[in-house]
């Protein structure tokens, strides 16, 4: 117990002291418009919204398709409103994409 602590004292130490060192290898001159985390911000948008869309639709599909092997009369209702669902949680990535290219 007391050599974990060690080692937690020192890598927070090393993580400590790499944070303060930050401002002393700071560029000076003009400052940022802050228009560089415009880019960042979308990026990470795009991703959490691919995730998000990947994930629905990995979970519609699995759905439908646990579904139809239960019920296979039943395949083309199930099928309709799977292709509308898929087209619903596609369009949360497209809107995510447009809401990108209006903000830059």
């Amino acid at each position: 117990m007391r050599t974990l602590m060690r080692v937690l004292s020192v890598v927070f130490a090393v993580f400590a002291t790499m944070l303060l060192a930050v401002p002393a290898f700071a560029q000076g001159g003009t400052a940022a418009n802050g228009s560089n985390w415009v880019a960042v911000a979308a990026g990470l948008a795009m991703a959490i919204a691919s995730a998000g869309c990947g994930l629905g639709q990995g979970r519609a599909a699995a759905s439908a398709t646990e579904g139809i092997a239960r019920n296979p009369s039943a395949r083309a209702g199930i099928q309709t409103a799977l292709i509308i669902g898929l087209a619903f949680i596609e369009s949360l990535a497209i809107y995510t994409l447009l809401i990108i290219f209006v903000k830059m």
